[in-house]
């Protein structure tokens, strides 16, 4: 931006949950790259998972700082310092649901105090979740233009806006019977089981309520800021602005703003193992010969799953890197998710951390050749900005539809299996059992088929790269929306 155009201030306000505070910490960083003063707001329990994030932004001269407001937990009947989706799938429990609707409830009182912040400090825009739908009216009380962030892509986003449309869901006889989803290009075939509960249902809830209002508070909004690059869904993103008619601009991949391996390491919350020791077992290993598998911040697995992933993953005889959220208490507790004697066995051969791992870092090491994930979009995307080929295990949100762009339109990604959405609250959705996992793993790790999907993946990764570089898709269409915010303001 050249230096005749006065700074701009733009305010980011992510959902309370690690998948949502992790790219908007992100594009905040972004923005400050490029001269914009940035301010992220959240609440006093989530402020320490930022916390390194704006140091470190700070000592590389971003003009970045938080912005806190109280959440209002007593008010919704939470439990004290209950402020984050993660404190609320953490051992999964009957009252889940209950909470994660008090949960919804208590950040619609956010409302107020934003608008305080906005009156007080008249930023040039706002960009809010889409779990946030009043931050469009809060904004346009005081002129301020409201972007929207999802935190999916485009192809979801063009899938979810087809499946509203049309109802092809309606028209089947079963569970079952795969669709083709009418409008969306490429010929994509869901069931019903795939689907989320709110899309089959006809009942209102505190949550239909909300998407609703989400969707009627989007249109309303100035656009949509999309965490993904041109050329990695070319028919959907034209799909989304041409034939849906919205306003979008894609400035992905947002992990690519994090150069060095402190930054990679730091984003979301503190890692459970020492980058270092991490980088350190991975040297040791040869180029693709290391599968690494993780379920996002929000999945919980129970002890019967666990064991059928450990045995399968023995069986495929993959050297591995398995990220579990569970804790350890003591070197003398006996963990009833793993097989007798498993982590002797495995010495040397697979690296298990407990809770939380430094991903994008673990992703872009030579050694790792494969990536069995839950197609969030945050860790799809992660996994092909490393180019590398995945397993797809799919449970609730979008993956479903996540899991047909990796596995039919990328062709970069083999399914476990999976067919039935769960609620996130719950322990997790269909059980896969130990022949399926070995299979899909050694699928995306040896033979000919691996390499091909390697090869693609790998395509994709440079394009990731490029598209974030001066003059790539995503370095220009972020020129043009940051234009048009300063021309808005003059």
């Amino acid at each position: 931006m050249s230096s005749e155009i006065p700074q701009l201030h733009i305010f980011f306000f992510p959902f309370m949950a690690h998948g949502h505070m992790i790219p908007i910490a992100d594009m905040a960083k972004l923005f400050g790259t490029r001269g914009v003063k940035t301010s992220l707001i959240t609440t006093p329990s989530n402020a320490p998972l930022f916390s390194k994030t704006i140091q470190r932004s700070k000592d590389l001269g971003i003009q970045m700082d938080l912005k806190i407001i109280k959440f209002p937990y007593v008010e919704a009947g939470l439990p004290e310092g209950c402020e984050n989706v993660d404190a609320i799938t953490t051992g999964v429990t009957t009252t889940s649901k209950d909470m994660a609707i008090k949960f919804l409830k208590a950040t619609a009182m956010l409302k107020e105090p934003l608008e305080q912040l906005l009156r007080e400090c008249k930023p040039d825009c706002l960009v809010a979740d889409v779990f946030f739908p009043w931050a469009t009216d809060a904004a346009a009380k005081f002129g301020i233009p409201r972007l929207v962030f999802h935190g999916i892509n485009f192809f979801s986003l063009c899938t979810t806006a087809c499946m509203t449309i049309y109802e092809p869901h309606k028209q089947v006889s079963s569970d079952a019977e795969p669709f083709v989803v009418p409008g969306l290009p490429g010929d994509i075939k869901l069931t019903r089981k795939q689907l989320p509960d709110f899309m089959k249902s006809n009942e209102e809830t505190d949550f239909t309520k909300m998407l609703k209002d989400s969707k009627e508070a989007e249109l309303n909004s100035y656009g949509v800021v999309v965490n993904s690059f041109y050329e990695l869904e070319p028919a959907y993103a034209d799909y989304y602005r041409n034939v849906l008619g919205r306003r979008a601009w894609h400035i992905g991949p947002l992990s690519l703003c994090n150069k060095n391996v402190e930054d990679k390491a730091f984003r979301g919350k503190q890692a459970s193992i020492d980058e270092n020791e991490c980088l350190k077992w991975l040297n040791s290993k040869k180029p693709n010969s290391v599968v690494y598998i993780c379920f996002g911040s929000v999945a919980n697995f129970n002890s019967d799953q666990l064991m059928e992933i450990a045995i399968g993953l023995e069986a495929s005889e993959q050297e591995f890197i398995w990220v579990v959220r569970k804790d350890k208490k003591d070197q003398e507790e006996k963990e009833d998710w793993l097989p007798e004697g498993f982590e002797k066995r495995m010495e040397g051969k697979g690296l298990i951390i407990r809770g939380w791992a430094p991903q994008v870092l673990i992703l872009e090491h030579e050694a790792v050749g494969g990536f069995v994930t839950h197609c969030g979009w945050n860790s799809t995307l992660e996994g092909v900005t490393a180019g590398v080929p995945m397993v797809a295990w799919p449970i609730s949100a979008e993956q479903f539809y996540n899991e047909k762009l990796v596995t039919q339109v990328l062709k970069i990604g083999v399914s476990v299996g999976v067919q039935q959405w769960a609620r996130l609250v719950e322990l997790v959705g269909d059980f896969v059992k130990r022949d399926a996992i070995e299979k899909a793993v050694k699928e995306v790790m040896v033979g000919d088929r691996a390499e091909e999907m390697r090869s693609r993946a790998k395509e994709l990764g440079e394009m990731a790269r490029r598209a974030v570089e001066k003059e790539g898709s995503s370095y220009s269409d972020f020129n043009a929306l940051l234009e048009e915010l300063s021309l808005r303001r003059n």
